[in-house]
């Protein structure tokens, strides 16, 4: 292991991968401060663009759009009480009051410097549990790897913010989007309607970035107003390292919140963040002071997104499934450079890996040292208008969807899938379950169909395998008590009336 991190380090320390992973940390804090551009919009928006590069220079610098567009969400958490990503929800309740009460650099210090903690403490986590969890998952056989997708694809249905049927009808959708084309086994033609632009199904990229990117700018079209930015005083921007020991159970506490969230596939850091927050309030002793300018509410809920990062990495790289929607355009990245993302990624390449762990690192780094020192730029960029803004990124969608194959059809389908992630987002509909079943749908029917192949048509050795019954076990339990929860909602709702 300590050989393959060297060449992680000799990798990621070149001139040419620093400054992308500089670069994509900053474009990352951009997106992720002003409110409706998120990190995944900005990860989908940027890969076409990585097609030309070599692998490990487009992944690290897609790994600093995350973790910067992760971060950046604290900004105008802090300073407008809106989000900047779904990530930073919790991180108004106290960063906002702290702000008001005329600590804005406070609040951003306390919040910079716990994500950054976080990020690093996780990024040692991922390297102590990616390789022996990649060495297991290698003992999976057909039936195994099916229940495991099954069991992730219930996981983001069961917890799709309390909207079971909703969540199952976007998970429906995205599987019978990725039947599109020519089948996993017997590449026969399916739902071409006699076009030959059909066979190869919907190009992944195109439909993410319209889902993501081409929705959110759809949804944010009629927001022409600058925001009312306060002015903020590095004044008190670097907390003293006695707060935090003060604080350092909350500390721990979240950032390991935030990791073992992350690792459980389609779950995200916006939940990890609403989650430590409450655990955090819960075993305060004083929780009356959250919501008021709390210094522990802001480090709980700052420290599990940016932890939950390392932890929906731990999915991806061991077995070849997202951890959130983030990961799963990051499969479509390295998918466009003929890497497969699975257990067999540590043996074909080692390398690619480390270089995302030490990138992990790096990016962590640039975004303290940018969130610190240029703090009042990426302020000052929340007071520009957002038709500027708009137009800039459609463009950049449009030009990124035709440039990856030269082909209309991918523009097509990246403007049929923003308005799919449009309505589906008026409506109240998640996207994630979309994309994973897009992402899912091919491996789940690959590895099924293989398997009865295998034991001669029967479905049997699914509940007999030990592994894959424990998966199908967990599959039904998360899906009976999701409907548990939804009739005990129903039932509440009814007698309030």
């Amino acid at each position: 292991m300590l050989e393959n991190l060297m060449l992680g380090v000799i990798n990621v320390f070149q001139l040419n991968n620093l400054l992308f992973i500089l670069f994509g940390t900053f474009f990352g804090i951009i997106f992720g401060a002003i409110p409706g551009l998120t990190a995944t919009m900005g990860i989908a928006l940027l890969i076409p663009f990585t097609f030309r590069m070599n692998p490990i220079s487009g992944i690290v610098l897609l790994m600093g759009i995350y973790i910067g567009g992760i971060s950046g969400g604290l900004i105008s958490a802090t300073l407008l009480r809106m989000p900047g990503t779904p990530s930073s929800v919790a991180t108004c309740f106290d960063a906002y009051p702290m702000a008001q009460k005329g600590q804005p650099g406070r609040a951003l210090g306390i919040g910079i410097c716990s994500s950054v903690f976080a990020g690093i403490v996780t990024t040692i986590l991922l390297i102590i549990f990616a390789p022996p969890l990649s060495n297991y998952a290698l003992k999976f056989g057909f039936y195994e790897m099916f229940s495991l997708v099954f069991f992730a694809l219930t996981l983001v249905v069961a917890l799709s913010s309390g909207r079971f049927i909703k969540g199952l009808i976007a998970t429906c959708v995205g599987l019978i989007f990725s039947m599109f084309g020519l089948d996993p086994v017997g590449m026969t033609p399916r739902f071409t309607f006699g076009m030959d632009a059909f066979k190869g199904g919907f190009n992944l990229l195109p439909l993410l970035i319209g889902l993501f990117a081409v929705s959110k700018i759809m949804e944010e079209i009629g927001a022409t107003t600058t925001l009312m930015v306060p002015n903020v005083d590095k004044k008190g921007i670097f907390p003293p390292i006695s707060l935090f020991v003060k604080n350092m159970s909350t500390l721990i506490r979240s950032t390991l919140i935030g990791f073992f969230v992350g690792v459980l596939p389609g779950i995200g850091a916006g939940t990890s963040n609403v989650l430590s927050y409450g655990q955090a309030k819960s075993l305060s002793k004083n929780p009356e002071r959250f919501g008021t300018g709390c210094v522990e509410g802001i480090i709980a809920s700052e420290a599990a997104n940016n932890a939950s990062i390392a932890g929906a990495l731990v999915p991806l790289i061991t077995m070849g499934i997202p951890g959130d929607s983030v990961t799963a355009i990051l499969i479509g990245g390295l998918m466009i450079h003929g890497i497969n993302p699975g257990p067999l990624l540590f043996q074909n390449n080692a390398d690619l890996v480390y270089s995302i762990f030490v990138a992990s690192f790096v990016a962590n780094i640039f975004m303290f040292l940018l969130m610190i020192f240029g703090i009042k730029l990426f302020v000052s960029l929340l007071r520009v208008q957002k038709k500027y803004l708009l137009t800039t990124i459609m463009l950049l969608c449009v030009v990124g969807a035709y440039t990856l194959n030269n082909r209309l059809f991918d523009v097509w389908t990246l403007l049929l899938f923003g308005i799919i992630g449009f309505l589906f987002e008026k409506f109240d509909y998640p996207l994630t379950p979309i994309i994973l079943g897009i992402i899912l749908g091919p491996i789940m029917e690959k590895n099924l169909r293989e398997g009865l192949v295998a034991y001669d048509g029967s479905f049997l050795p699914i509940f007999t395998r030990p592994i894959s019954l424990f998966f199908m076990i967990l599959a039904f339990l998360s899906i009976g008590y999701s409907i548990i929860v939804m009739f005990k909602e129903k039932h509440f709702k009814n007698s309030i009336k």
